[in-house]
């Protein structure tokens, strides 16, 4: 299994958590999202064959782009 912890700036709610668990709950693969509003980070478990690229595609088309 995988892991990234991923700052995401533009992270400002609970609105914003639900999306992002929403989102990246869809896609087959993801173990786990868990994202804290204070830090504005996330952490994020998957298992192969899914990619890094694939996740931040999905937080981008979101509206919510890793900084990296």
């Amino acid at each position: 299994m995988h892991e990234k912890r991923v700052s995401i700036p533009s992270i400002s709610c609970q609105h914003c958590v639900r999306n992002i668990k929403r989102e990246l709950g869809e896609v087959d693969g993801i173990e786990s999202v868990e994202v804290d509003t204070v830090t504005k980070t996330a952490v994020i478990r998957w298992r192969t064959p899914i990619t890094w690229e694939l996740i931040r595609q999905k937080l981008e088309d979101a509206g919510y782009p890793p900084a990296e």
